[in-house]
């Protein structure tokens, strides 16, 4: 077969080659980006394309440089597993899962609601339903006893009964459960539900800050910025109540030497608060979740 052979039906169908300068590349991949029949995707791809089109742009991006990043992608992915979800990570660090979830919560926050936070890669399904009052804290989990009093309310006050509250919380060595096998299993894990008042309580223990997984491509990429990988003690908190939009959240010690400079960026607004001492040496904290009416959509928890 001729070269021309190959080249007459290209000819004969009207196609022209792919252009060969940066403009009509964009131009010619946003209109192969036309066919994608859901509106939304195609929007979220037409923006992707755009800014990662002018991002190698800026940058002068090299096609090492591409594929260094490209295979640190494929890395994310396989440090992924059933106890470490590298994607979540790498989304918190960057400061991206915050940013989405501080522009989703705009009206909630407008009227003075609860800041959202990260979900974080350790919640888990199936966590046990305990009662009022229950001690989340397994006997050997040694620590400063904390009691914590939580309620639910709508936006407008209104409190929310038979809410569904999930709580998790790194034990005080810096660890969650799932990462220690010295730990019971599901230690300082709880769902509780509230009552007619919409209130909630357990006992725990004070919890620790802790380092965020560097044992992965996260961790270097930490290391690449000369960054610190620790988190502020925190407590993880998720709300559900039927006609509301599911809040998930967090509540940092504010005296944690981290507590302004959190790997995640998850530490912000009013979400830092004072453990408060007795004069005994237990903790008591006091919580609102403040909830958006809207549609419940439940998160999928990260591990089993």
């Amino acid at each position: 077969m001729t070269i021309a052979a190959i080249e007459r039906p290209r000819e004969e169908t009207g196609q022209t080659a792919i252009p060969a300068n940066p403009q009509a590349l964009l131009k010619a991949v946003l209109k192969a980006n036309e066919g994608t029949k859901d509106a939304r995707t195609r929007e979220l791809l037409d923006s992707l394309i755009r800014h990662v089109h002018a991002f190698a742009t800026e940058t002068r991006l090299t096609y090492d440089e591409l594929h260094k990043g490209l295979d640190f992608m494929v890395s994310v992915g396989q440090a992924t597993g059933p106890k470490k979800h590298e994607g979540i990570l790498l989304a918190d660090i960057l400061g991206v899962a915050t940013l989405v979830l501080l522009m989703d919560a705009k009206a909630v926050l407008a009227a003075g609601g609860t800041e959202p936070a990260l979900i974080g890669p350790f919640w888990r399904a199936n966590q046990p339903q305990r009662a009022n009052g229950a001690y989340i804290a397994s006997e050997d989990t040694v620590g400063s006893p904390l009691f914590v009093r939580g309620k639910v309310v709508s936006i407008d006050g209104t409190p929310l009964a038979g809410a569904r509250v999930e709580v998790w919380q790194a034990a005080p060595g810096g660890l969650y459960e799932n990462q220690d096998h010295e730990q019971e299993e599901m230690n300082l894990r709880a769902a509780f539900e509230t009552d007619v008042d919409g209130r909630f309580w357990f006992e725990s223990v004070r919890p620790s800050g802790y380092g965020v997984p560097i044992d992965g491509p996260c961790g270097a990429l930490l290391a690449l910025q000369g960054r610190d990988h620790m988190r502020p003690a925190h407590l993880h908190f998720i709300a559900i109540a039927q006609g509301h939009k599911v809040l998930t959240t967090q509540i940092f010690d504010a005296h944690d030497p981290y507590a302004y400079s959190d790997a995640a960026f998850g530490a912000v607004g009013s979400l830092l608060r004072n453990f408060e001492p007795d004069s005994n040496g237990h903790f008591h904290l006091d919580v609102e979740l403040c909830l958006e009416p809207g549609v419940m959509r439940i998160p999928t928890p990260p591990l089993a």
